[in-house]
């Protein structure tokens, strides 16, 4: 089980020496470059759902049951899907991407945010490249990035697989000392933080997001990405 706020401690500021002289700024996309708070993610969640329960004819508890299982045992529910009923993963990601994009909009501040940072910009997704784009668009960001790992650059296997991250700092030359990675999900940030990169935490307040939470891992907390950027940037 997730631990506890309490059990968490003090986390650093985002003037800790451990961000200094980091030039290379990693970001995840759902729930983190946009808020939680906007639900675009839950239409993804439910739609998922309603995959799992179509696909091997579950009720809804069962199919959520089964859905957060793979989630946790394989980093996506879709590589669990692909491990234990080697389902079709160009078909699901266009099904459960499928959604109202309407929630999120363009956010000024945090543009200006993304453009005072000196350094490189990257969008470290297990979500697919067209759905990355569509929100980036959305926020009014696409052009401040310089690329998107995708989870068909990762061959279709999802972070937190420490593989993934090799393959992430090769194909885009990133040296991980120089690297911060922002990313709602904690557990993804044990692998990050083992290479070597600064690691921030947007605690969304999720039970899933907290999921293989470990306090050693994570840098800074944050419960929005952007509150933290202008903190950190001075702005």
């Amino acid at each position: 089980m997730p631990s506890q706020p309490s059990d968490r401690g003090t986390f650093e500021p985002a003037s800790n020496s451990i961000f200094t002289d980091r030039d290379v700024y990693v970001f995840d996309l759902d729930n983190t470059l946009y808020p939680s708070e906007s639900n675009l993610f839950a239409q993804v969640d439910v739609k998922i759902g309603e995959y799992v329960q179509n696909l091997l004819s579950l009720d809804p508890t069962e199919a959520r049951s089964l859905q957060k299982k793979y989630l946790v045992d394989h980093g996506t529910t879709l590589k669990g899907l692909m491990v234990n009923h080697n389902i079709d993963p160009h078909h699901y990601l266009a099904d459960v991407h499928d959604i109202d994009m309407s929630p999120i909009s363009n956010d000024p501040a945090l543009r200006r945010s993304l453009e005072a940072i000196d350094g490189r910009r990257i969008v470290f997704t297990n979500a697919d490249r067209p759905y990355a784009e569509q929100v980036l668009d959305r926020l009014g960001v696409a052009d401040m990035f310089e690329g998107i790992f995708d989870i068909h650059s990762a061959d279709l296997d999802p972070k937190p697989k420490p593989h993934v991250y090799d393959k992430f700092l090769q194909e885009f030359q990133v040296n991980p000392a120089q690297a911060i990675m922002f990313e709602d999900m904690a557990r993804n940030l044990v692998p990050a933080h083992d290479l070597g990169m600064a690691t921030v935490w947007v605690n969304t307040g999720s039970v899933w997001g907290e999921a293989g939470y470990a306090r050693e891992k994570v840098h800074a907390e944050t419960n929005t990405l952007n509150d933290w950027l202008q903190g950190h940037l001075g702005l």
